[in-house]
């Protein structure tokens, strides 16, 4: 009884309560007008045959086709009206407007560097892959940068809590999802500290993402404590698309010399300090060096388009240290910096984004791969592109390996994600199971020589709606500790023979119609 009144009392409630009567109220005078004037029944069956022609037309992915196309079929004007109000992935027109500004404001630190041909000269498999990131994202190449991957949550958050004590300068945050407890105490902590200490703190957090796990002004409580705070694309309980678009990167930055990004969020779930779907297994990233620049870009501009206090992106700029400070700092020569090549990126909805940035870079992965590709993702709930992608590098004799989880952390995902599993089985990939519990990294790693470390599952929502960032790597010294930790991982996983991945028909019956649905949710 404690936990429904909870419930009834959250902000997800009553904003999700005020949308349902939103909805309903519009749909129901639809409906009167629709039913009580013959002028509006023949507007509205206009209107339903050009939502059709624009909908077939429409260049989108026919996953994303489908499933308007049933409602329709089955609610011919009505899903019209549905349709109008919800399909739409793109973002509002004030809001591209302020991400164009902001992008401009950046555009001078998005030249591509003179490392891009270094690259080329190294590989040109490699230089061709780095080519067309910068190409669709304007993120550039870099040398000079070292990286260690972290396996686990407690592992990143020990040697963030050490990194955010040596910020003397300034700290970037921007995270999905924050929750009061073990791991975000100490760190509120720290950045209070270091507010006070004059270090200039700014912290993005998703609203969404935080609304059952943070109280509605949260913002406020920093705010007094000189910590810059922004609540990202805040939550307003009115009918509109444009919530589908999240903010789901995972991003630090200290000082403009250490970054960090991956999958880990700042809750206590994350690093194991409460037990929830097992044992969570999660991984992150930390650059130190010259491509740090990119995710410093990217805050910028994901801070500054939130409309709050402007970052100078010139003034932390030149606040970074120079390369000969930096080698100094970190007690190392040139050579004996990583020798691998870096590039931070990111992703997000249209128009802001023209192409699906993290979806090409998974495709130019698996495309490109030789020997074997590995994967960790806790969904694997893709389009067709994708699915075929990774049966065709199979098909020609690439290993090609992917875990997902044992315990999910929603029952009807993984059902959808196990109903993947007999056609790429089928086709020699080898799927595992990660027995110990839930796992939430979201890895590819690739004949030992590429990797990708960070946000974007493979599901509709982070290849289509959200904001995501990632970090492709060539050659670094992280690249071997990804491969021997998903190796160590698959030791504890389970994996899934053709037997087992068939589903019982019931439950294949029901994983299809959700598949079918799948893109909307």
């Amino acid at each position: 009884m404690e936990r429904i009144e909870k419930i009834l009392r959250s902000r997800f409630f009553l904003a999700a309560l005020c949308i349902v009567l939103e909805f309903s109220q519009l749909l129901i005078v639809f409906v009167l007008l629709y039913e009580l004037f013959l002028p509006i029944t023949v507007l509205g069956w206009v209107f339903y045959v050009g939502i059709i022609l624009y909908l077939i037309n429409r260049d989108e992915i026919p996953e994303i086709k489908i499933p308007w196309l049933i409602i329709l079929c089955f609610l011919p004007v009505v899903g019209a009206f549905v349709y109008m109000l919800l399909s739409s992935n793109r973002t509002s027109e004030k809001e591209y407007r302020r991400y164009q500004q902001a992008g401009q404001e950046i555009r001078p630190w998005l030249e591509q560097t003179e490392d891009i041909q270094r690259l080329r000269e190294r590989d040109f498999d490699a230089y061709l892959q780095a080519n067309y990131l910068y190409s669709i994202s304007k993120m550039s190449c870099y040398s000079h940068t070292r990286t260690v991957y972290y396996p686990l949550g407690e592992d990143f958050y020990t040697a963030l809590l050490k990194d955010l004590e040596s910020a003397s300068r300034f700290i970037f945050m921007e995270y999905f999802i924050v929750q009061e407890g073990q791991m975000w105490n100490p760190i509120h902590e720290i950045l209070r500290r270091k507010a006070a200490e004059g270090v200039e703190v700014f912290f993005l957090y998703d609203d969404v993402g935080c609304m059952t796990t943070l109280p509605e002004h949260y913002y406020e409580t920093l705010e007094r404590e000189e910590i810059h705070c922004v609540p990202a694309n805040k939550f307003t309980p009115i009918l509109s698309h444009i919530h589908n678009n999240r903010d789901h990167r995972k991003i630090t930055v200290i000082d403009g010399q250490i970054g960090y990004t991956g999958g880990i969020n700042l809750a206590d779930e994350y690093i194991n300090a409460i037990e929830k779907h097992g044992h969570w297994k999660d991984s992150a990233v930390r650059l130190e060096g010259e491509a740090v620049q990119n995710l410093m870009l990217l805050f910028i501009a994901a801070w500054n388009a939130q409309g709050a206090i402007h970052l100078d992106g010139s003034r932390y700029m030149n606040q970074r240290l120079e390369k000969k400070e930096l080698l100094q700092r970190v007690n190392a020569s040139d050579e004996s910096l990583d020798d691998g090549f870096v590039i931070p990126f990111g992703d997000g909805p249209e128009p802001i984004y023209r192409y699906r940035t993290g979806k090409n870079v998974y495709l130019n992965m698996i495309n490109g791969a030789r020997k074997y590709l590995y994967i960790t993702t806790p969904y694997l709930i893709c389009d067709r592109e994708l699915l075929n992608a990774l049966r065709n590098a199979s098909r020609k004799g690439v290993d090609v390996r992917i875990i997902t989880p044992h315990i999910p952390d929603k029952k009807a995902i993984l059902l959808m994600t196990q109903s993947n599993y007999s056609v790429l089985i089928e086709d020699g990939v080898k799927i595992y199971e990660y027995t110990p519990g839930f796992i939430h990294a979201k890895n590819f790693v690739c004949d030992d020589k590429y990797a990708v470390c960070g946000t974007i599952n493979l599901d509709y929502r982070s290849l289509v709606h959200h904001f995501e960032c990632g970090v492709w790597m060539y050659g670094t010294e992280c690249i071997g500790q990804m491969k021997e930790d998903f190796l160590e991982t698959v030791g504890v996983s389970e994996r899934i023979s053709a037997e087992q991945a068939g589903l019982k028909s019931w439950r294949r019956f029901l994983a299809e119609i959700m598949k079918a649905f799948s893109p909307l949710m």
